[in-house]
């Protein structure tokens, strides 16, 4: 008898936790707003533009 009721219990248990993080894995994708960063006018990738060639240049003059 204990020992059922112990599984009955883990049992319930394991699918409490399932259900729990699956219902903060949805709230955490819906609450966030998920962008893209337009290619056109971005200031980062200018600057990484600017890594990039001069790493080559680095690479160029040895």
């Amino acid at each position: 008898m204990s020992l059922t009721l112990v599984m009955i219990i883990a049992v319930v248990i394991c699918i409490l936790v399932i259900f729990v993080s699956a219902l903060t894995t949805s709230k955490a994708y819906t609450t966030v707003k998920h962008t893209v960063d337009p290619i056109e006018n971005n200031p980062h990738l200018k600057h990484m533009d600017e890594k990039e060639d001069d790493s080559v240049d680095k690479k160029n003059e040895i």
